[in-house]
């Protein structure tokens, strides 16, 4: 679980990476989890978007997202949200 202070960290090290991902009307799929479980062991903090055609609201997306990879919501804001999981082998954020 993460803390206030390491929730605005993790927002303010979001500002400057652009969504990775695009989630449309066919919703989260098993692909994309897997997709989403490489990408946050890579990379830690990953911003996904969802489109105008998706049927499910952002926030539900999010959260199904962060309960399917075992990951952190740090923010969801319009149409896009940021995910957090810690990487087991590559390490790259310090929170503080």
């Amino acid at each position: 679980m993460l803390t206030g202070k390491q929730r605005s960290y993790l927002r303010s090290l979001a500002n400057n990476i652009d969504p990775i991902f695009q989630v449309g009307k066919g919703g989260i799929n098993d692909n994309m989890v897997k997709q989403f479980n490489d990408a946050l062991e890579a990379r830690e903090l990953i911003k996904v978007s969802v489109l105008k055609n998706s049927v499910d609201d952002t926030r539900e997306v999010c959260n199904e997202a962060a309960n399917l990879t075992d990951s952190e919501v740090v923010q969801v804001i319009g149409n896009k949200f940021v995910l957090y999981k810690e990487s087991k082998e590559n390490k790259v954020l310090v929170l503080p």
